[in-house]
């Protein structure tokens, strides 16, 4: 069981390794957002096929080591928890390129006022927060830690639902800005289901340390 060991140390080190590209593609998004930098969200666009390919490469390892090794008890469910947070984190990749994508879409920088009226600067700073949060507690196992982020997830959800309205009010203030409250507000979706990618992570975490399944919950 030491080569298992060693399996799954080496499977952990690759899974971090792709959850702080990921977290540097939503940094990176945002950066362009605010500054209206179409080169760096081309940049995000470009190395989402690093993230797909360390997607692939990490269900590759899992499919390996349930062949060579059959895990079982906390092994097995830490497998099949890396499996569920590879496929998280991949998504969250796409997120930050789509959220790229509508930043190249725009001819010109997004309204100053649309911003502000969004509050996304304080939805990206708990999504930030709460990536590094769910990662801390992925590598030192504290689900403790983990538990934390569903209360954050909430204001995620409170700022989306206000966004809403408030870019709405944007648009119904004048007609020829409605394309571009439209995107902004895909912006904002896009931010919201990174956290709810997030915390379905930190439910995988729970699970795997305390054999407890929080789907649904």
């Amino acid at each position: 069981m030491i080569h298992l060991d060693r399996e799954l140390e080496q499977l952990k080190k690759s899974t971090t390794a792709m959850w702080v590209l990921v977290q540097s593609q939503i940094e990176k998004a945002y950066k362009a957002l605010a500054a209206n930098d179409k080169d760096l969200a081309r940049e995000v666009i470009a190395n989402e096929k690093r993230v797909n390919s360390m997607e692939l490469k990490i269900d590759s390892d899992c499919e390996d080591l349930f062949a060579l090794y059959s895990p079982v008890a906390s092994d097995l469910r830490t497998v099949l928890a890396t499996l569920k947070i590879n496929t998280n984190l991949e998504r969250i990749g796409d997120l930050a390129e789509g959220i790229c994508k509508h930043i190249l879409s725009e001819e010109k920088a997004f309204d100053k006022e649309l911003l502000k009226a969004s509050e996304i600067q304080e939805m990206y700073d708990v999504v930030i927060e709460i990536m590094k949060d769910v990662l801390k507690a992925y590598i030192k196992e504290d689900t403790k830690l983990a538990r934390t982020i569903f209360k954050k997830d909430e204001i995620l959800n409170e700022i989306n639902m206000q966004a809403t309205k408030n870019i709405t009010e944007y648009i119904g203030s004048d007609i020829s800005k409605i394309e571009a409250g439209l995107n902004f507000l895909s912006i904002i979706r896009k931010l919201e289901r990174v956290g709810d990618q997030i915390t379905n992570i930190a439910e995988e975490i729970i699970f795997s340390h305390e054999a407890k399944v929080l789907k649904h919950l």
